[in-house]
């Protein structure tokens, strides 16, 4: 249902991309047990993909979900979208150290171009809202809390793949014959069940809990705003339903954490320490990340709920469970 900025949106049907990984697979949850027919598109398929049927498995037999097996590059996009009320475009090859070289080739045809079919066939299903999962790295080194206003300054690849990709979003939904809105979502260092393996707390407690040693670029005195992955959720649901033009917001939990402090939540509790090697700090990894999240609270009335003590516990709990399944 399409309606004007002013009353916000009524969600039936909802796309999700990128449906069967991190983020996309709790984004598919909550919209389910919302009432919503979700259609799930990623090129993972949950027959095939350990990852994704770990994450979709306990979801593909309810009846208002559809997993299609589908390439952004390549498939045809439009019959997907049509009677969408609105598209969740997370899908997106991830990570900064993996982006430089010859393998930015791929993160431009993932990143990049698909996100501009993505796009098009918002515009041409006449979509009402699409809401892109971009990044806080498009900010860079930038120093103390960053606003919506903030010069983006990306130092990798990767960050530069996410900011084409959100500003090609605005640009399709700024054309004056555009029925689209699109608003694109900042996201803070994302945590919690289901997270990918490579990234730093998962790993972290995977180490405390008797796995591979942490490796640890640079001396931890980094910091960054972790945001749980449940408060992502809950702001991607309120960016497709509110009152909004085309917009960028900030999603962040407004807190920043070294490593070091993060390592020490993670032994208070686990119990153990994190054993760790010391590696050089990596090209493109920033010196801290800090969200002002004031604009998502005066426009969605969104704040995240959950403590990084709490969101680690809960990602903990996860990984034992999973870890004591036969």
């Amino acid at each position: 249902m399409h309606s004007t900025a002013d009353q916000g949106l009524t969600l039936s049907r909802a796309v999700v991309t990128g449906a069967a990984g991190f983020i996309g697979s709790h984004l598919v949850e909550s919209l389910l047990a919302d009432g919503i027919s979700v259609v799930g598109v990623d090129r993972r398929t949950p027959l095939r993909d350990p990852a994704a049927a770990a994450n979709l498995g306990h979801v593909l037999d309810d009846p208002n979900f559809t997993f299609v097996t589908a390439d952004l590059r390549t498939s045809p996009l439009v019959p997907l979208f049509r009677r969408a009320d609105a598209v969740f475009h997370l899908a997106a090859l991830p990570g900064v150290r993996g982006s430089w070289g010859e393998r930015f080739a791929e993160y431009t045809a993932c990143n990049v171009f698909a996100t501009e079919r993505v796009a098009s066939a918002c515009e041409d299903a006449r979509v009402p809202r699409l809401v892109y999962a971009s990044s806080s790295s498009v900010y860079g080194n930038s120093g103390g809390a960053t606003d919506e206003e903030t010069a983006p300054c990306p130092e990798s690849p990767y960050a530069v793949s996410k900011l084409a990709g959100e500003q090609l979003c605005l640009a399709h939904a700024r054309q004056a014959a555009s029925t689209v809105t699109a608003v694109a979502l900042r996201l803070f260092t994302v945590y919690g069940p289901r997270q990918r393996p490579d990234m730093l707390i998962g790993r972290a407690l995977t180490a405390a809990l008797g796995g591979p040693r942490l490796n640890l670029y640079g001396d931890g005195s980094h910091t960054r705003d972790f945001t749980y992955v449940g408060d992502v959720v809950g702001a991607a649901l309120a960016a497709a339903t509110g009152p909004l033009d085309t917009t960028v917001l900030n999603v962040g939990a407004g807190v920043s954490t070294s490593v070091l402090d993060l390592l020490s939540t993670v032994e208070e509790l686990t119990g153990h320490a994190v054993p760790v090697d010391r590696l050089p700090a990596q090209a493109g990894d920033v010196d801290a990340t800090l969200a002002d999240r004031s604009k998502a609270a005066a426009v969605l009335g969104w704040k995240p709920h959950t403590t990084l003590l709490q969101g680690v516990s809960h990602q903990l709990s996860h990984l034992t469970a999973r870890s004591l399944r036969p």
